[in-house]
């Protein structure tokens, strides 16, 4: 992974851990491991997140399927909530749900800036799910 994309992993470790949830950044990327693990693991006992970080210049951003194929194997086992957690520079987090991503012509995934602000989510609406769930 780029210089960037470390740097985006760490500020989003930082969020969640301010945030009230235990958050790490796992070994996944750059074939540490063969594993299907997500580029940033949290949890507060309520809520668990498997987030694929991904960030980018542009104005769209590309996941091999390889990738969403892991994210999803690896959120059914641990029993988290699987998101991509897009970073378009100089813009807010924004978090897409699997089933909202744009499928390519090869079968791989797109999240465009249009589609990461009108179906993704902020910060305060992933973390939120967990706050309602404790008062429920």
């Amino acid at each position: 992974m780029s210089k960037q994309g470390s740097k985006e992993e760490r500020e989003l470790v930082n969020k969640l851990w301010d945030a009230g949830f235990a958050a790490m950044r796992a070994p996944a990327s750059g074939g540490a491991t063969k594993r299907p693990l997500p580029d940033v693991l949290a949890g507060n006992g309520n809520l668990y997140l498997a987030i694929e970080v991904k960030s980018s210049r542009l104005e769209h951003i590309y996941i091999d399927n390889e990738k969403i194929e892991n994210l999803i194997k690896f959120s059914e086992i641990f029993n988290a909530k699987p998101y991509i957690g897009a970073k378009f520079i100089r813009k807010p987090w924004r978090f897409i749900k699997l089933e909202d991503l744009h499928i390519t012509r090869n079968k791989n995934y797109r999240v465009n800036l249009d589609l990461a602000f009108s179906k993704g989510l902020d910060f305060d609406e992933v973390i939120e799910v967990s706050t309602q769930t404790k008062l429920l």
